[in-house]
């Protein structure tokens, strides 16, 4: 799915992709959260997040690299975002001045 598309349907929702939200802003999100919050390596995350499998081009048709971390990770997530609906703790970030 495009950028496009995701930034069509955020603003059939009611946000603004110009100030609020992105379809590349929730991308950026969970590759943070992915790997600073939640432990993932960088590699797994980027496999599974990527447009594009760097490298040759018999490698990047190759969907399965990591796939039982990337299972594994996916499951976390889904996991971390239901928590976040039913009301978990969000603790939030403040920056320092």
């Amino acid at each position: 799915m495009s950028d496009a598309a995701l930034n069509a349907a955020l603003r059939r929702m009611g946000y603004d992709t110009k100030t609020e939200i992105t379809g590349h802003g929730f991308r950026a999100m969970a590759r943070t959260i992915l790997h600073q919050e939640l432990g993932f390596a960088p590699e797994v995350i980027e496999h599974q997040l990527a447009h594009r499998v760097p490298g040759s081009l018999g490698a990047a048709y190759n969907r399965t690299k990591f796939i039982k971390e990337r299972r594994a990770m996916m499951k976390h997530w889904a996991d971390y975002l239901d928590k976040l609906k039913a009301g978990a703790e969000v603790i939030a970030m403040v920056r320092k001045a």
